[in-house]
């Protein structure tokens, strides 16, 4: 089982596969392979598929993390949350429609329709990964990683001060080493 706290990043990885495959499939029809073209299109169905699976998941378990970051980078963060979010919603129904013109030979419209799909999904598996990493990643963010990490020291450990003086200290291996100092 794949534990929660692992999913984020499961997910970038997942949305930059489906920008790399995606990118690999434009680059491959352009130049007249027909058969890459759709394997890579179709890996980046998949990817996308199981990303959105995990990503559903995730929030279902998690719930949402808020973004705590202050100055510049707020802004910033929510521009792109905002378009990557808006974008992502029109993502399905156009790749699914895109795959089947391909799907039953209609190519010319095909070609019509990749030509917002491509741009669109691109982007979306590109900013599903630049969300990811101003979230948890320093020096972009970490923000989250920052809170969850200290959420989960208890107060008693956080508040906890070291002895002052080796006197104070036990010698490693004492038998008051694990006990509470006298205080």
């Amino acid at each position: 089982m794949i534990p929660l706290a692992a999913l984020p990043t499961i997910n970038a990885v997942l949305n930059a596969t489906s920008a790399v495959l995606l990118s690999l499939g434009y680059v491959a029809i352009r130049r007249r392979a027909v058969r890459l073209h759709r394997g890579c299109v179709l890996g980046a169905f998949v990817a996308s598929t199981v990303f959105l699976v995990s990503y559903v998941t995730s929030h279902a378990q998690v719930g949402t993390t808020r973004f705590p970051g202050e100055g510049w980078v707020r802004p910033v963060y929510f521009s792109i949350l905002g378009t990557h979010t808006l974008l992502a919603a029109c993502i399905p129904p156009l790749a699914l429609t895109t795959l089947g013109l391909a799907l039953r030979g209609r190519f010319a419209r095909h070609a019509r329709l990749a030509r917002w799909t491509l741009p669109a999904w691109l982007y979306v598996s590109v900013t599903g990964v630049v969300v990811y990493l101003l979230l948890y990643h320093p020096p972009f963010g970490g923000y989250a990683a920052v809170r969850r990490a200290s959420a989960v020291v208890p107060a008693s450990v956080a508040s906890a001060k070291p002895p002052s003086t080796a006197s104070e200290s036990p010698r490693p291996g004492s038998p008051l080493a694990g006990a509470p100092s006298p205080r």
